[in-house]
């Protein structure tokens, strides 16, 4: 079968969902702006994988040929993660050497998450491996139970 995905297809309706909202942008104030649809292009363009341990939650997100100077991981806001940062071409071309077909992205690239309320903000960790970049946020230690204080009644 030649056709892959069919014109219903979710990744295809989101993509067109963005080439409509920026091309409505030029001609109503009332929409979004052109930095907030690169943003969601670049958000809907790179898929992550979010696992909860009990002890933290690991983000999993697919880095190829990125270094680690090129990947930003910060916290905005005292609870959103944010995974950015950008990829390009090779500078140098070789004489007589020209494409034939481009496919890999390059381009800015983005992801926040909003992290729960036991989410450990001081303990975040991010390692980029074989292209796969583990961010690892602890989790705060569940509070204790509140002990109950007797108090004892006096008769008067």
């Amino acid at each position: 079968m030649d056709i892959l995905m069919g014109l219903d297809s979710p990744l295809l309706l989101n993509n067109n969902l963005h080439y409509h909202i920026l091309d409505d942008t030029t001609n109503n104030k009332s929409k979004p702006t052109r930095a907030y649809v690169r943003d969601a292009r670049a958000m809907s363009a790179t898929p992550a994988d979010v696992k909860e341990y009990p002890n933290a939650y690991v983000f999993i997100v697919d880095m190829p040929g990125l270094k680690s100077g090129d990947i930003k991981v910060q916290v905005e806001d005292d609870n959103v993660l944010v995974i950015s940062g950008e990829t390009k071409r090779e500078e140098e071309e070789k004489e007589g050497v020209k494409y034939i077909r481009m496919e890999r992205r390059i381009g800015k690239f983005m992801r926040k998450f909003s992290l729960p309320e036991d989410a450990n903000i001081e303990k975040i960790s991010a390692v980029c491996q074989d292209g796969v970049l583990n961010v690892t946020v602890e989790k705060l230690p569940p509070p204790e139970p509140k002990k109950r204080k007797l108090v004892q009644v006096q008769v008067a």
